[in-house]
């Protein structure tokens, strides 16, 4: 599944900028490996590290980051709670978040990745996997899998926004289109390739579907289009 970045952004970075990393993870080991191997990375620079949620915070309105590696269970503040006022925080709007957790099926990943999280990373993947999941996110696109998602329409399937149907209504005949497309996790070039359409064109439909309902990112819409009855589990 792709997100976009934030309205009338490409990105929160430049294609031919580095890429601006903070670790949040409460075991130096675990920080330690991680900024060693995006260090060596061409294009990617890790500006911070913070052993808690409080720091990570403090961390990233300082260094205004593109991407933060954010564990989820650290003292002092967990990793939801530092996403929440992270998200929150208009001055970090560019601000990707992805959480770091032990196992997939981790409780609180769910909960991170409805606190506004672009997605989530596990500690044991391959080390290309963590290169991939920073450049993936800064360039606006978010890593979910299927157990992920699955979890995330059930909590949208058992408290869904009465409010979300008039949202769904400003939304034009080729949006609400979009908007499924998005919601079966397509990215934007996939969405321009089913709809005949350029990648160009593809994406101003996201980004206006962004702007129509106020929504932070594609999750968001995962989220909108489920609510308002445009997708249903199972469905494609």
């Amino acid at each position: 599944m792709s997100i976009p970045p934030p309205v009338g952004q490409t990105g929160s970075y430049r294609a031919d900028s580095v890429i601006r990393v903070v670790i949040a993870d409460d075991q130096q080991l675990i920080r330690g490996g991680f900024r060693a191997l995006l260090d060596a990375e061409p294009g990617i620079q890790v500006v911070g590290e913070a052993a808690t949620g409080t720091a990570a915070v403090d961390v990233v309105r300082r260094e205004r980051p593109d991407v933060v590696l954010m564990d989820i269970r650290m003292p002092d503040e967990d990793g939801i709670a530092a996403t929440r006022r992270i998200v929150a925080d208009p001055a970090l709007a560019a601000v990707r978040i992805v959480v770091v957790t032990t196992f997939e099926l981790d409780e609180y990943v769910t909960d991170a990745i409805l606190a506004g999280a672009s997605g989530f990373l596990v500690k044991d993947a391959e080390p290309t996997e963590l290169i991939r999941a920073v450049r993936v996110v800064a360039a606006g696109e978010a890593l979910l899998s299927p157990g992920i998602t699955r979890r995330l329409l059930d909590r949208v399937a058992r408290g869904s926004r009465p409010a979300a149907a008039s949202v769904f209504d400003e939304l034009t005949d080729r949006e609400r289109e979009v908007l499924g497309l998005i919601a079966e996790g397509l990215s934007n070039e996939e969405i321009a390739e089913r709809l005949f359409l350029s990648p160009l064109t593809a994406k101003t439909h996201v980004s206006r579907i962004l702007g129509k309902t106020g929504v932070r990112d594609r999750v968001g819409l995962v989220v909108l289009a489920y609510e308002t009855g445009l997708a249903r589990p199972g469905w494609r």
